[in-house]
């Protein structure tokens, strides 16, 4: 277990470089900062003398280069081209913001996706198991952006229950953790009825039953949880996605974490601030995504076989 880990751990190292190089490609190429910086009005002998300054004039590998010492080394991501603030000092603000939606997003998603999943196994081929597949395929169908002005024109706007937006109490992170989750509840119910059904035809499940073990028991104690192994790794990566939907649910909401403060800085076009988002929620997304490798390894005893 521990050399597949190490080994996990070290598979990482390459990813992260990937993901700053990419992001640092596609900004690079998408804009001059110099003009950013100083406006349309600025003349041409300004802009140059800027981009001399900011070592805009340097080869691409040269700029990659002191990019990623300053990310890997300095941890420094830069300051924002308008409002000259710290990228590092706003990520602090921000990203607890955006890591409390997600969290929630998918705690609405477990809650309602592994017992919705686990019913429509039990159940299967019934109507129970067709109306939850049904509410899954819509689930998964409907975008973010739609649940969420769906649920304030009903819910605030009509019913006045919860507030339209803002961040701070908890009534108003229900919408979004509801709008941002019912898509992730969707997709793990579905993986829960078709791990729970792969379960069933166990002969393990054959024997229990057998042996007059209660159904509560086959379904809870021996088909669930060995069920859930591949439901952890949708799980997982479905938290993964859920910061990237929040770039979207944080907008609609007006709360302020990175997702919205990607956007603003897309539409001032702040480069560094866009570039210290996106590499945020993506080494976030490849951190989560080696937890959910070494969590499969550690409730997989074939994994374990492989590495001792």
């Amino acid at each position: 277990m521990i050399r597949y880990a190490i080994k996990r751990i070290l598979l990482v190292i390459p990813v992260l470089i990937a993901i700053t190089f990419i992001i640092f490609s596609l900004l690079h190429f998408s804009g001059d900062p110099a003009r950013v910086i100083l406006g349309e009005q600025a003349s041409g002998d300004q802009i140059e003398r800027l981009r001399e300054e900011m070592g805009l004039n340097d080869p691409f590998l040269v700029q990659y280069g002191r990019y990623a010492k300053r990310v890997f080394v300095d941890f420094d991501l830069g300051r924002s081209y308008v409002t000259k603030r710290s990228v590092n000092d706003e990520i602090k603000v921000r990203y607890p913001k955006t890591l409390t939606l997600a969290l929630s997003g998918i705690v609405v998603a477990i809650f309602i996706g592994v017992p919705l999943g686990v019913i429509s196994a039990t159940k299967q081929n019934s109507i129970a198991d067709n109306i939850s597949m049904f509410l899954a395929l819509i689930g998964v169908s409907m975008p973010v952006f739609w649940k969420g002005i769906l649920f304030m024109l009903l819910f605030s706007l009509t019913l006045k229950w919860l507030p339209t937006s803002g961040y701070g109490t908890w009534q108003q992170m229900i919408l979004p953790a509801i709008s941002l989750g019912l898509g992730s509840a969707a997709i793990i119910a579905r993986m829960t009825r078709s791990s729970m059904l792969e379960v069933y035809r166990q002969d393990f499940i054959r024997t229990a039953r057998a042996k007059g073990v209660r159904e509560f028991f086959v379904v809870n104690r021996h088909a669930l949880r060995n069920a859930l192994i591949p439901v952890i790794t949708v799980i997982g990566l479905q938290f993964g996605y859920l910061l990237g939907g929040a770039v979207i649910t944080e907008t609609i909401f007006s709360i302020p974490g990175i997702g919205k403060w990607i956007v603003d800085g897309i539409s001032k076009r702040d480069m560094v601030v866009v570039q210290g988002g996106v590499l945020l929620i993506a080494m976030t997304f490849s951190i989560i995504n080696l937890v959910v490798d070494l969590v499969y390894g550690f409730l997989d005893p074939k994994i374990r076989e492989q590495y001792k």
